[in-house]
């Protein structure tokens, strides 16, 4: 997490991938209501987000932050872990 200005939007969302250095996978939802129908709908989106040093885990509550771009999908960074996920891993 670096010590960077507070400029962009500050979503939360769940870690739902891990496996690249230096890079998650955050899954952010938001509760919409339909255009015509009028039913309210939860939306999801995938964003990848910089995690200097690998600290986040799948299942950890986290916050984001916008940023300038890093790579071609790449701008958010990491900014806070609100909840660690206590799911041990699966052995077989």
């Amino acid at each position: 997490m670096t010590n960077q200005g507070t400029k962009g939007k500050i979503l939360e969302g769940v870690v739902v991938k891990s496996a690249m250095k230096d890079t998650i996978t955050v899954a952010v939802s938001r509760y919409e209501k339909h255009p015509k129908y009028g039913k309210y709908i939860r939306r999801t989106k995938k964003f990848l987000v910089h995690d200097a040093g690998n600290i986040a885990k799948v299942g950890d509550k986290v916050a984001i932050r916008e940023t300038k771009p890093m790579s071609k999908r790449k701008y958010f960074v990491l900014h806070s872990i609100s909840a660690t996920s206590s799911k041990l891993p699966a052995t077989s």
